[in-house]
């Protein structure tokens, strides 16, 4: 039960749609991940998981055991791939809840013989972040596998930047000369494709798997025409009119240069509103309206006209193009908006 007018609302049929017209469009993989870390992006709920399985995806990735262990509860067949790093010491716990884990280095490999767990090697070409970075790295934890006879899942990499060209390509062919000691095509599972790599590169021949995150929430430049599967909203609670001079909100940054109406809306940065979105636009009845002055904690200001009424609803993020608007404003990403939603903004679950 809640008892403020401020929800997002999840769009999941237009989840699986998406997820539907990605696999018509790129239908030559064997392997459909659906990457499910951070709550789906933000979107939180096994309803939007069942959504991304109705949709065509035959595996998940999480990026923590956490994660993994809370999705396997309600979904007991669909393989789960850890996609962050693994702690020895819970392995077991991964072997009980059957989930694949990611090998980034050859001190993990001593540990797994003792249990029995799908693999997916990572290889680091280039992001510097997680992965076996060197041949010589590679082929030492080969051996190791097959001395413990270990059983390798998967062989993957993650590509930073596929809207350079250049860089990609540069990342694929030092995937294949790292791991150039082993015949690629009898890995189950070999995946590099992830969202942005999906929509604007052909598919690399010896992979069979590709990974789809934000693209199946259609906040990605896209040629398929994916919809929308989010919107944030929350209500007018209170209409103030300004006159000449009166300022708005913590220290006043905001001064009314004639007399003004402004509408008070119940949602603030503790329910996931960047305050660096004063100035940025939300929607009241299809029109543009400014949010002005700091951004609080629990609400926030924007300046309106006569059209506006009482406990009308704002829409903080309307739509795809919103979304991507506002990212633009913060200079930043779409992803870090939805997925900074808070947990304390109730989602409701339509279609």
């Amino acid at each position: 039960m809640t008892y403020r007018k401020t929800e997002a609302q999840i769009y999941l049929k237009n989840i699986t749609n998406n997820v539907k017209k990605i696999i018509q469009n790129h239908g030559n993989y064997k392997y459909y991940i659906g990457v499910v870390k951070a709550d789906c992006y933000g979107h939180n709920s096994h309803k939007v998981i069942q959504s991304i399985i109705d949709g065509g995806c035959n595996y998940l990735a999480v990026s923590s055991l956490d994660e993994a262990i809370i999705i396997r509860k309600k979904f007991n067949d669909i393989p789960i791939l850890c996609l962050g790093i693994t702690d020895p010491k819970h392995f077991k716990i991964y072997q009980k809840y059957n989930i694949d884990i990611t090998v980034t280095s050859l001190e993990q490999i001593s540990f797994l013989k003792k249990y029995n767990l799908n693999i997916h090697l990572k290889i680091d070409t280039g992001m510097n972040r997680l992965g076996i970075k060197s041949k010589k790295e590679f082929d030492l934890i080969l051996n190791n596998i097959k001395d413990n006879n270990l059983h390798i899942q998967g062989i993957y990499t993650h590509i930073y930047e596929a809207a350079n060209k250049f860089k990609t390509l540069n990342q694929i062919n030092r995937f294949k000369q790292i791991t150039s000691s082993i015949d690629l095509n009898s890995i189950p599972i070999v995946h590099i494709a992830q969202s942005e790599t999906l929509i604007n590169y052909e598919k690399i021949n010896f992979c069979n798997g590709c990974r789809m995150g934000i693209i199946m929430y259609g906040l990605i430049n896209n040629n398929i025409n994916l919809e929308n599967t989010l919107s944030l909203t929350s209500e007018v609670i209170e209409i103030k009119h300004l006159k000449q001079g009166e300022t708005v909100s913590y220290n006043g940054i905001y001064k009314a240069l004639k007399d003004e109406i402004i509408g008070v809306v119940s949602i603030g940065y503790a329910d996931g509103i960047n305050r660096k979105l004063t100035g940025a636009y939300v929607y009241i009845n299809e029109n543009k309206y400014q949010i002005i002055g700091n951004i609080c904690m629990d609400m926030l200001m924007i300046k309106i006209d006569s059209k506006v009424k009482l406990h009308d609803k704002v829409y903080l993020y309307k739509n795809i193009e919103h979304i991507k608007e506002l990212s633009n404003h913060l200079n930043t990403i779409p992803y870090e908006l939805i997925c900074s939603i808070s947990k304390r903004v109730p989602r409701k679950y339509l279609n």
